[in-house]
């Protein structure tokens, strides 16, 4: 199946806590962003994500990490896409060495993990199902 991933710097205005601490909220958005990629990828259309039937939150993010999200589709119905995603954290700030210190991870941290379902309504289907992908 196909694959897309994205990757972003956080920055201070997405830290929402104490400690310069990262919302979960803004991995979700970076895992809506992947699905509707995949979904234009596979259906010509942005579709919508319908609903989440699990996600795991597995490490902090803070503002300076750099995220790479990832997601794919696993299985197709008519109008519904499942999709596994995943977030890493690829290079962290080293506060502690310097201001502007960081370091790229040999082995990326896995940040959030989940499972989710898109829909592409019949009418909005482009490509691949209907035959003119």
């Amino acid at each position: 199946m196909e694959e897309a991933t994205i990757r972003m710097r956080m920055c201070a205005q997405d830290a929402h806590y104490g400690g310069n601490l990262v919302d979960g909220a803004k991995i979700l958005a970076l895992f809506g962003d992947v699905a509707t990629e995949l979904l234009i990828r596979h259906d010509g259309d942005e579709g919508l994500l319908k609903a989440y039937e699990k996600v795991e939150f597995l490490a902090p993010v803070f503002a300076g990490d750099y995220i790479e999200a990832t997601g794919k589709i696993v299985s197709i119905g008519n109008t519904s896409r499942k999709m596994v995603f995943e977030a890493r954290k690829v290079i962290i700030q080293r506060k502690d060495i310097n201001e502007s210190a960081a370091d790229f991870l040999k082995e990326p941290i896995v940040v959030c993990k989940a499972i989710g379902t898109c829909v592409v309504t019949k009418d909005k289907q482009r490509k691949n199902c209907n035959g003119n992908g």
